[in-house]
Order: structure tokens, then sequence, then C-alpha cells
């Protein structure tokens, strides 16, 4: 039973190989204790915490429990004098994982530094990989995207197809570093470098083959193309991505899948359907536990109720996602949840002129603190428009002049193209 249950597992029958590991782990208990069989016993509950990751979710009450038996197997073998080949890192990287999926910025960065620094000592590529990918997620995702981008370079440096299967079955969940590197690229004002990235991570993904590992790197790379605003390319990836997800039960992927997919319907003008989809799919995503990303997903239905006029759920909304990314420390989406603001500042009936201001150079400080040039060039056209219909056309122009100026890819982009119109528009 416990070798179908790992076979149903390579083959991304999540289902499947969860009710055949948990059988198989109830068998076994039976038995007379050796080495071999708590080995065996390990190697059982890492699958089958690694099945209920995507089963339940991350963060799931069910996924917590498999990963703390897993711990515990894993620490009585070792106080027996017995080394499994997961051991430690298993554990930490098991607990990074329950926090980044239910966000925790400090824990996150703590957790990651401890991975990283047991696989230096280990020495040894997947550790490395797997390290380095946790901790340019923990540092990206609180903000720091800079040294996160280091991380990310590193583990890309360290990518060896010949271990891509190993990643993905020992540790449950596997994405090509390319992929988790994409979004930093782009927000860092790389546009063509984070489409490469984006490519080159899903082709790698259909090569492993593994189910697993591709729902997560469609999830991973539509976030570049819904902030780039390439909104067919990422409802192209994310209706793959809810497809694959329902086929093979995956709770998490799909509700995630969904909720994203609401983000373009809001972004495209869709927004009463938007706002079903969003909110439909965000209760399905929490309930597995999760909360990462909830500081951008509320951003978007703030732009939803502001284009159907509900203004006073669209204040609320923008409250709550800064509120979230102070406590979650999840700080990567916050200078354009600041423009956001600013935004419906000025759509609102008062059009609030001098709110909208404060809000866009708030934006800017952010995203001048975290060298995110996207967000810049975003949040400077913002209030550039601002100033142009106040008639201050010079300081308009002045100010996104060497933003646009700093650009050396990416010009075919929308936000390049807008940008590069209105720096015509407003030329004295």
């Amino acid at each position: 039973m416990g070798k179908a249950g790992q076979q149903s597992l390579e083959r991304s029958a999540l289902v499947e190989a969860a009710e055949q590991l948990a059988r198989a782990l109830g068998q076994i208990e039976a038995l007379p204790s050796s080495p071999a069989l708590r080995l065996e016993r390990i190697k059982l509950q890492v699958a089958l915490t690694n099945a209920l990751m995507h089963v339940k979710g991350f963060a799931a009450p069910e996924t917590k429990a498999a990963e703390q038996q897993a711990r515990v197997l894993i620490e009585q073998a070792e106080a027996l004098g017995e080394e499994p080949p997961l051991g430690l890192l298993s554990i930490l990287y098991g607990l990074w994982v329950q926090n980044f999926a239910a966000f925790n910025g400090d824990v996150c960065t703590s957790i990651a530094a401890q991975v990283l620094a047991l696989a230096e000592k280990q020495r040894t590529t997947v550790p490395l990989i797997i390290g380095h990918c946790a901790m340019g997620l923990s540092l990206g995702f609180t903000g720091d995207i800079v040294r996160g981008r280091v991380h990310f370079d590193r583990a890309v440096g360290l990518d060896d197809p010949t271990e891509h299967r190993a990643l993905a079955t020992r540790f449950g969940i596997y994405v090509p570093p390319q992929a988790c590197r994409s979004q930093a690229l782009w927000m860092l004002g790389y546009p063509e470098a984070a489409f490469a990235d984006a490519e080159h991570s899903l082709k790698t993904a259909r090569a492993i083959g593994l189910a697993t590992t591709l729902m997560l790197t469609l999830s991973f790379v539509s976030l570049p193309y819904i902030c780039c605003r390439n909104y067919a390319t990422a409802n192209t990836l994310l209706t793959e991505l809810v497809a694959l997800a329902d086929e093979k039960g995956a709770a998490l992927d799909k509700a995630g899948g969904i909720h994203r997919q609401g983000y373009v319907l809001a972004l495209t003008g869709k927004s009463s359907d938007a706002i079903q989809m969003m909110t439909s799919g965000w209760a399905a995503y929490t309930s597995t536990g999760a909360t990462t990303n909830l500081p951008m997903y509320l951003s978007h239905l703030v732009i939803a109720y502001a284009d159907i006029g509900q203004f006073d759920h669209a204040e609320s909304c923008i409250g709550e996602a800064i509120t979230a990314a102070e406590e979650t420390k999840e700080k990567w989406f916050e200078a354009e949840i600041h423009r956001v603001k600013g935004e419906i500042a000025m759509q609102s009936p008062e059009r609030h002129a001098a709110k909208a201001q404060a809000c866009f150079e708030r934006s800017l400080e952010i995203a001048r603190a975290q060298q995110t040039r996207s967000w810049e060039l975003r949040t400077a056209m913002s209030l550039a428009r601002l100033w142009r219909d106040q008639g201050r056309r010079t300081e308009a122009h002045d100010l996104l002049a060497p933003v646009y100026g700093w650009f050396t890819e990416g010009f075919d982009t929308l936000d390049l193209k807008e940008a590069k119109a209105l720096l015509r528009e407003l030329a004295p």
C-alpha cells in the first residue's frame, strides 16, 4: 500500500495518494519497530504530508498534523542514533511552508535563514536550491526585493535538471527558481527578463511531468503577467491552473487560481463578476488556512468596488489592505496599495486631489526604498496625470521623465507605452 501511495503521488493522483499513504502508515504502526521500518515510516509520513499540501492546503490542520507527526518520527529516529535522509531540513522547510502560506513575514524570514544555514552546512545542491528559494521568497514578500533577487540568482545558478524530480517528490512543493525570480525581476524594472524566466520555468515544469510542480509554477508566473497588464496571457495560465487543480483535487491551487481570475476581471472592467469570483475564490483559499497575497486581493477588490460606485466598500478594503501589509509584513505590493488608494480618491464624487497626491507620494517613497522601478513608473504616471490636470505640466514631465528614462527593456509593455505617450503630451 505504501508503494502504491508513492506511485500515486508520483503521477499526481493526490487524493488517491493521501488515502493509500494513510492506510499504509496505519499498517506499519502494528508491526515491530526496526531501523528499516522506522525509515520507511518516515518516508511515507513525509509523502502523506506532501499529498495533503495540495489536497487540503499548506497551512490546513490536516497538513500541519501530518507535518508534526513527521517531525516526531524524525526526532525519534535521530534520538536512536539513526540519521534519516530528510532530517532537520525537512522539518524546518515544512514549517517555513506553513508560515509562508499563512503569511507571517518575520517568522518566514527567520525560518528561511535556518533552512539556508543548514543547507550551507550540507553543501549539496538540492538543499541549497530549497534554502535560497525560501530565503528569496521571504525577503521578496517582505519588501526586500533586491536581496531576494540575489538568492533567486544563486538558486538559478545551482539549478540542475537531473535533480528536479527529487526536489518535487522530496519536499512536496518545487517551483523552478526562475518562476520565483520572475516576479522580482518585473518589480525591479526588467520586464523582458521576467517573461524569459516565466517561459523557462513553465517549460521546465512541463518537462518534469508532475502536476504539483506545474500548478505551482502556473500560479507563480501568472503574477508578473497580471502586474504588467498582459491579461490575455495571465488568463490563459490561470484557466489551465484551475482546470488542472480541479482534475487533481488540489483545493488550494484551484482556489488561488479562481481569485486571481477575479483580478483579471477587475482590471478589465468586469467589476460585478470580479467581485463574485474574487470573494468566492478567496473564501475557498482561506478555508485551507492560507492568507498569502491578502493585500493584493483586497486592492483588487477596491478597484472593482470603486468601478461600480461602491466607494464605502472600496475605502474599507483599502484600509484593510494597508493594515494587512503592516501586520503580516507582506510588503511587496505596498507601493501599489497606496497608488490605488490615490486613484480611488480621485474617482470618488468628492475628488480629493490633495489626498490623492499624498497617497501617490507615499507610494513613490515606498517604491524608491524598495527599488521597484515598475511600481515607481506606474505611480509616477498617476501623479503626473494629477499635476497635468492641475496645470503643472512641467513638474509632471520632470517627475516622469527620469523614471521612464531608467528603463532599458520592456518598451512594448503597456505601462512603458503609456508613459512614453504621456511624456510626449507633457513635452514643453
